[in-house]
């Protein structure tokens, strides 16, 4: 299974911001690698890589991929290794409002997720988009399957049970502005995913970056990512935060 997924990843690759599914290209494709070293008396390594790309199946169809992989090392033991594939399928992305179905798959070596799966659907409100500004509001619903390595949880009602299974809602919002006459590009993506059937069984993310473009393909890139989970194996803590630093190479 992870041999799938890394052939997922890397796919894009040789293709090559977040995309706007409602632009008019046939085609985008962007990749970000970022990281951070540190040596001496605490070797830390972080790595990160994130594809995303867009294309037109049909007319009034968009198929939207976004891939990333995540490595940590300290003290040259492996700390993390995340793997997340998202697959969006659009209909009508040029009007102010648009269905969408999705399919995700994941895992995660140190929350041991074994694999995660989410299939379901929902629709896209288009709050604002001037030239190459936008900000997009989506409401999905979704039905998870999550099998873990362990069976002892942070949430006593979930022990013995390797695999958590249900209905999730989500709410989504994402956007992307171009500031200082382009020299500044800010990105933002973030989700609040609760259980419809269990209460204590939610999730959200937030996701920022803040590029600066060198050349017309190529910026600098900083990002930072916050993540809450809140059933996880017992004695881990429930967030995580990621602060990294590299480049993204894009093809528009």
């Amino acid at each position: 299974m992870k041999k799938i997924l890394y052939i997922l990843l890397f796919f894009p690759l040789f293709l090559s911001a977040q995309i706007n599914e409602s632009d008019t290209l046939t085609i985008k494709a962007s990749l970000a690698v970022t990281g951070l070293y540190q040596g001496g008396n605490v070797e830390t390594f972080i790595f990160r890589a994130k594809t995303d790309v867009s294309f037109k199946p049909w007319k009034n169809g968009v198929f939207k991929n976004q891939n990333s992989y995540v490595y940590q090392e300290f003290g040259k033991e492996k700390a993390d290794e995340d793997i997340l594939s998202l697959n969006f399928l659009y209909l009508n992305p040029d009007r102010k409002i648009y269905p969408f179905v999705l399919g995700f798959i994941s895992t995660n070596f140190r929350r041991e997720i074994d694999i995660r799966t989410l299939v379901g659907g929902g629709v896209t409100f288009q709050l604002f988009e001037k030239e190459k500004d936008w900000l997009k509001f989506s409401l999905s619903s979704e039905y998870e399957q999550t099998r873990f390595n362990e069976t002892n949880f942070n949430v006593m009602n979930y022990n013995g049970d390797a695999s958590i299974k249900t209905f999730r809602g989500t709410l989504w919002l994402n956007g992307s502005y171009h500031m200082f006459k382009n020299k500044l590009i800010v990105t933002h993506e973030s989700y609040f995913q609760p259980s419809l059937e269990q209460s204590d069984n939610y999730r959200w993310q937030a996701d920022i970056s803040l590029e600066l473009p060198i050349w017309k393909f190529l910026n600098f890139k900083m990002n930072y990512r916050h993540t809450f989970e809140s059933i996880v194996i017992e004695n881990q803590k429930e967030e995580d935060r990621f602060l990294t630093f590299g480049f993204t190479l894009k093809s528009y």
